[in-house]
């Protein structure tokens, strides 16, 4: 049995290779950290309280580069690892004007007095920041963070949480996920060349 003309041709081989590209087309437009319709695709307007009652908003951040990450207070082990290692990061880059965002996952604990209380342990340059319930939900949203209450048995509860470290440039636009996996030489490198 002869095979059609179509499956031979080179219309087929354009046609497949025309699916191939809007696939990946697809894709990067999904992932690539830009905008999309003029709306940037992690990051936004925020307005969160620090312990001494300020309000600090994407505005404020404008000018240098910042991290923005996200956990709670009563976590056993992820978050303080991670601010000791933003905290190294930020020890070698003494005097620079580059700060990082500690945004809750868990404002029902923690008040903008525990986020303060809590960062004192770490970088002076590490700013706790809390809000209400619809607030942290905001920016939740707009930084594309999960964040899930898990009950236990005794009544208490732990907070599932995404642990990405958000590298915001100067304008205050998404840049990349921050690599903590490096040593903090390296990372803080990184970060000065967006100062």
């Amino acid at each position: 049995m002869p095979k059609p003309a179509f499956a031979s041709s080179p219309t087929r081989i354009l046609v497949l290779l025309a699916s191939a590209v809007l696939v990946a087309a697809a894709g990067f437009a999904f992932y690539y950290p830009a905008r999309r319709a003029g709306a940037p695709l992690i990051g936004g307007p925020f307005a969160l309280q620090t312990a001494d009652g300020k309000t600090v908003t994407d505005k404020d951040m404008l000018g240098h580069p910042y991290l923005v990450y996200f956990g709670y207070t009563h976590c056993p082990d992820v978050c303080p690892t991670a601010l000791a290692q933003i905290s190294d990061v930020l020890g070698k880059l003494p005097g620079k004007p580059v700060k990082t965002l500690f945004i809750t996952v868990d404002p029902e604990r923690d008040t903008p007095a525990i986020m303060g209380d809590y960062v004192s342990s770490f970088d002076s340059r590490i700013v706790g920041l809390s809000g209400t319930l619809r607030e942290i939900d905001n920016v939740e949203k707009a930084f594309r963070v999960y964040a899930r209450k898990a009950e236990s048995k005794n009544g208490d509860y732990a907070m599932d949480h995404s642990s990405v470290v958000y590298l915001m440039d100067r304008n205050g636009e998404f840049v990349e996920a921050f690599n903590l996996e490096r040593s903090a030489a390296e990372s803080a490198k990184e970060l000065e060349s967006y100062l």
